[in-house]
């Protein structure tokens, strides 16, 4: 299994998905959402996109179906590019599928050894290798700080830099040795995941990529139609949350002259949705999941 889809049916009732209706699935991964979603098409379409160039092996084949390898962030030109200028709904499932944690040569685990890449997209030149060793250490501060929420991030910014000093670091392992001298003790696993998460967020510009895509569906969507997001992390819930709720990622909402909120979407449930403890038992990768839903006014 390349990996088992999360909150599966929530996303689809979730959708409101129109038998005739186009709808994105910007994550494929390994297609568990959109067969879903094409059970629910009769002549409609189903476009997906993803950067992972091993998803090629698991397409989906359906003249309703067409697959684009690229970055959801521009998912607008891109759906321009083949004439479609509205979609009925859009689904995103954030962050690394299981199947990249379990390959040790991409560099995303915490418990295998492997080289320090983290590129979604492996023709992307930047890795993780090349900013733990080339960014000056104010800059491991801001994002050690700004995307891991790091406390000690001036302390682990520090020891990063006496380690290159004296050799790069090159593997995951190497890393996490270096990391693991700033760790609090006990809480040894949680430093580690904020830690990787920092990196491979700014590897892969995940928070920009996702602010694009959320303007670019608000965009495209159809009046009625579903925005349907899972977040695995407070930076890219927060995002969500209050675009959703206000229209902007600020969360401060902006009125018109008469004082009512302007929005352009309306968030169909008041709180996030999370997996039921059943799915939890039986896929653990999914307990950080949070399901936001929004339709457009």
């Amino acid at each position: 299994m390349y990996h088992i889809p999360v909150l599966l049916n929530e996303c689809i009732e979730g959708l409101n998905i129109r038998p005739d209706g186009i709808y994105v699935d910007v994550t494929y991964g390994s297609g568990g959402h959109s067969r879903k979603i094409l059970e629910k098409l009769s002549s409609g379409k189903l476009i997906a996109f993803d950067l992972d160039q091993d998803v090629n092996r698991n397409l989906i084949d359906d003249d309703r179906f067409l697959f684009i390898q690229q970055n959801f962030r521009f998912l607008k030109n891109f759906l321009n590019f083949q004439g479609i200028d509205h979609i009925d709904g859009m689904l995103a499932d954030l962050g690394i599928s299981s199947w990249q944690i379990d390959q040790p040569g991409r560099g995303f685990s915490t418990r295998m050894d492997g080289p320090l890449d983290m590129r979604m997209n492996q023709e992307n030149g930047v890795t993780a290798e090349n900013i733990i060793n080339s960014y000056g250490e104010d800059q491991l501060i801001r994002i050690f700080r700004q995307y891991g929420e790091i406390e000690n991030a001036w302390k682990l910014s520090g020891e990063i830099m006496k380690e290159r000093a004296l050799k790069p670091i090159g593997t995951t392992e190497e890393f996490k040795q270096v990391v693991l001298r700033v760790a609090q003790r006990g809480k040894e696993n949680q430093y580690l995941a904020r830690v990787f998460q920092a990196i491979r967020i700014e590897v892969n510009e995940e928070l920009e990529a996702l602010k694009e895509l959320i303007v670019n569906t608000n965009d495209l969507l159809i009046p009625g139609g579903r925005m349907v997001v899972i977040s695995y992390h407070s930076l890219e819930d927060r995002l969500v949350k209050n675009y959703f709720k206000t229209g902007n990622f600020d969360g401060v909402p902006v009125k018109n002259f008469f004082g009512h909120q302007i929005a352009p979407l309306v968030a169909v449930s008041r709180k996030a949705i999370t997996p039921s403890d059943e799915e939890q038992l039986s896929n653990p990768r999914s307990r950080s999941a949070k399901l936001r839903i929004a339709e457009k006014i």
